[in-house]
This record gives structure tokens, C-alpha cells and sequence, in this order.
């Protein structure tokens, strides 16, 4: 079982244990830890990112690290996940594709609660790979086409993604 907090777009959370989650299936369930109740359906359209935890208390006083520890290079594609909330998330991806309805990300900060999370496409303003040559349009994008965020346009170097149903 593992440890996750999922977290909804609408702000709500979630946390427990799931035995259930792959990244192939549209719902997982979670169950909340010693309340003897149902485990909790979730669907993977309803959230934000699934969050893999060390413990599900946290630490809320720990400031997360936004950068790698230069002494220990990471392992992965370094990768900034810019939320349509506006939070941000550092770490290192394997399994990026702008067209997945998902991928994980191992985050940067080894001292932080989370061990790694599963980010879900639709609810992403953008991806930053630091380090690499100027960012490009995902595949299909149209040069001058309208942004897939309406009248928001991506930052500089952020590789928007699309909306669902792009």
C-alpha cells in the first residue's frame, strides 16, 4: 500500500492509502487511514496530482527546495511543472509526453514529504525543462494560433499544455 494525498482541481484533498493506482486506469481508491470507513473512488479527470508520501501528517512547516543539490546531480529530464493554480513543482521526469494524460515527477528537494507524484496533464499551465535549448511548441501547435489557455498567454521558455480536447 502507499502512502498519497491526492489532491482535487477544485482545492480539496484527500489523503490515505491506495493499492490501486496506475497511471493506465481512469479511478483508483483510497482509503482513509483509521476511520474504519469505504475506501474513496477518485478519479484521475477530478485531480490535480497524486502525491506519493513519506507520511501523511507532512511537515507544514518545511519549505520546499525549488532547485537540485549541486553536489548530487539528478537522475532524469530536470523539469519545472507550472500548476493552471499557479504552484510550482521541481523535480526530474523519465516518462515525459505533452500528449499523455499524465507523467511522474521525482521532486528536487530530498528532505521534502513528497517522494514522488503523479501529475495529471489537464491540470498543468505549462512544463520547463531547465537547462535545455529554448523551448518549442507541442506537436500540432500552429505559429500564431490562439493560446490553449485563452486569453492567458504561457511565460517565456513554458511549453504550454494543451487543454483537454486540444
Amino acid at each position: 500500500m502507499n502512502k498519497v494525498v491526492a489532491r482535487y482541481v477544485d482545492g480539496r484533498v484527500l489523503k490515505g492509502s491506495t493499492g490501486d493506482f496506475t497511471p493506465a486506469k481512469e479511478a483508483f481508491h483510497v482509503a482513509s487511514v483509521g476511520t474504519g470507513e469505504k475506501p474513496t473512488l477518485v478519479r484521475v479527470a477530478d485531480l490535480k496530482a497524486i502525491f506519493f508520501v513519506k507520511d501523511l501528517a507532512g511537515n507544514p512547516k518545511h519549505e520546499e527546495r525549488k532547485a537540485f543539490d549541486a553536489a548530487k546531480p539528478p537522475v532524469g529530464r530536470a523539469i519545472t511543472v507550472e500548476f493552471r493554480d499557479g504552484e510550482v513543482l521541481v523535480g526530474t521526469t523519465q516518462g515525459y509526453e505533452p500528449h499523455r494524460p499524465g507523467f511522474f515527477v521525482v521532486p528536487a528537494d530530498p528532505t521534502a514529504n513528497n517522494l514522488r507524484c503523479y501529475i495529471v496533464a489537464a491540470a498543468v499551465r505549462g512544463v520547463t525543462f531547465p537547462g535545455a535549448p529554448q523551448a518549442t511548441a507541442p506537436r500540432g501547435a500552429r505559429p500564431g494560433a490562439a493560446s490553449p489557455f485563452g486569453s492567458r498567454t504561457a511565460p517565456a521558455g513554458l511549453i504550454p499544455i494543451p487543454a483537454a480536447g486540444a
